[in-house]
């Protein structure tokens, strides 16, 4: 007695077995742990109303979104451990300046891996019913695909850091050159930072009126300013932040501060430019060498060999 498997059967078959041993390893992994069940007897409890107390649902399905949580708690940690830290994600998303947490961001890695895997487990049924191609190689192709779509909405991450971190870099040098005239005017340095995050938009402005707000909770004027250097990261910045908690307290004109820093990213962002055009001017090389000289050799040299030719 024989039985007829055809290739692309056999390879939904093992991508569903495989699924399978995913979910029961998962199930047989997630044990309790002690301190997960002494937690509720030791934790604080908050004694505000719970119709007062804020509950922001990250779904339009509060049910569904209890049912997956541990799920994805599990795939968070999983990603964690082939990817980016907790932390290191943290950071990046507040310095890219998403308002999404941790969780969010994982769920979404795993939404990205989800269809990584269904577009790389729809190319190998193509290949094995067009080619025949053997059955590791197309698991191979599906799993590449799957951790594919997770790199790539991490690199998307890294890449909208980059590009806030770029804007920010342009609009530092205007912004300290109006905290300068604001402070000329006559104005203290939390009304200069109010009125230049009033009048300017963007990224920086943004920045500067979170700063704002934990100044006005409570929170002292260097120690938002170093925040702020924290949530951006960028060494322009950070310097800012020093040179205004200094000038604040011990009383140096901090006018002149903030002019020579902003001079200082006009110099920076000048130096960067340079260095760009030299490696674009090293890139432009390439086609030109191995290219049009070529093509310019051969017009140059041809009529001559084509006259011999003719000659002999």
């Amino acid at each position: 007695m024989t039985v007829d498997v055809s290739l692309p059967g056999a390879v939904i078959g093992a991508l569903g077995g495989l699924g399978m041993l995913l979910v029961l390893s998962g199930v047989r992994h997630r044990a309790i742990r002690l301190d997960e069940r002494l937690a509720p007897y030791l934790r604080t409890q908050d004694r505000t109303s719970v119709l007062l107390r804020d509950q922001p649902t990250r779904t339009p399905f509060p049910t569904v979104e209890r049912l997956v949580a541990p799920l994805l708690v599990d795939a968070g940690r999983a990603l964690e451990r082939f990817g980016s830290t907790t932390a290191d994600v943290r950071r990046r998303l507040d310095r890219a300046g998403w308002p999404q947490s941790v969780e969010q961001f994982r769920a979404r890695q795993l939404v990205w891996g989800v269809v990584g895997l269904a577009v790389g487990t729809l190319a190998a049924v193509v290949l094995a019913a067009t080619r025949g191609s053997a059955v590791v190689s197309l698991v191979l192709l599906a799993l590449v695909c799957g951790v594919g779509g997770v790199v790539v909405c991490d690199h998307l991450l890294s890449r909208a850091v980059r590009r806030r971190e770029d804007r920010m870099l342009a609009e530092f040098p205007t912004v300290a050159e109006l905290l300068a005239l604001a402070v000329n005017a006559g104005e203290g340095p939390v009304a200069a930072l109010e009125r230049v995050a009033t009048t300017a938009h963007g990224e920086l402005s943004g920045e500067l009126r979170a700063t704002l707000a934990s100044v006005r909770a409570g929170t002292p004027l260097a120690r938002a300013l170093e925040q702020l250097a924290d949530r951006t990261g960028l060494p322009s910045l950070t310097r800012f932040a020093e040179g205004v908690a200094v000038a604040v307290e011990r009383g140096t004109p901090l006018a002149e501060v903030l002019r020579a820093q902003a001079q200082d990213v006009r110099e920076s962002g000048r130096r960067a430019l340079m260095e760009v055009g030299g490696k674009k001017e090293v890139a432009m090389m390439v086609p030109v060498v191995f290219l049009i000289l070529p093509v310019t050799v051969v017009f140059a040299v041809y009529p001559s060999l084509a006259t011999l030719r003719l000659g002999f």
